[in-house]
């Protein structure tokens, strides 16, 4: 997955990640020429990277199932129904089994679920909301956040280690969709 420094300027990056950047690829300015997402993770690590997704055009279904593997890393604090049902129906629409009317109605119902929620399971809720959300650059920012949020209640060490996880499966739908990618261009 890629994107470029014009692509990430217009979402108004904070002034410390985009400085980061910058002096990561010895730039002073942004340009466009394409920009991997995992050089991202590698320079400003997992949140700028995740972040960063909105400035990916395209890969909605890579950027909408890397939104359910966060979820899906707390899914045992959901206890709502709908919060449950808005994974599954995000995951239905990743395989072209749901419309995307089915996920924005789970989307709503789930976040209908993370109102009444409570603590660290409304973080849970919110992120099974947000990996049913309209937007999948964002819904993927938002669920890896309340997910991480929910997380945190395990532990520094157990939450350390599902970020190493985020990071790695960050790494890995970039690589698999690169190749994928570079296969239907005719590479080989």
């Amino acid at each position: 997955m890629k994107t470029t420094l014009n692509q990430i300027r217009e979402h108004r990056p904070c002034v410390h990640g985009w400085e980061t950047l910058l002096k990561h690829l010895g730039k002073t300015k942004a340009d466009d020429d394409e920009l991997s997402i995992l050089t991202i993770l590698d320079s400003n690590g997992i949140d700028d990277a995740l972040w960063c997704l909105r400035a990916v055009e395209g890969h909605d279904i890579v950027k909408r199932r890397f939104a359910v593997f966060c979820v899906k890393q707390v899914e045992h604090l959901l206890t709502d129904s709908r919060s449950l049902d808005a994974i599954a129906v995000a995951e239905r629409w990743c395989d072209s089994q749901a419309t995307d009317d089915e996920l924005q109605a789970a989307g709503a119902a789930a976040y209908a679920a993370a109102y009444v929620a409570r603590a660290d399971a409304a973080a849970a809720a919110d992120a099974a909301a947000y990996a049913a959300d309209a937007d999948a650059a964002d819904g993927a920012h938002a669920a890896a956040a309340a997910a991480a949020y929910a997380y945190a209640g395990a532990g520094a060490a157990a939450y350390a280690a599902w970020r190493v996880a985020q990071a790695d499966e960050l790494r890995r739908i970039s690589e698999v969709n690169q190749s994928f990618c570079h296969v239907q261009r005719g590479g080989g």
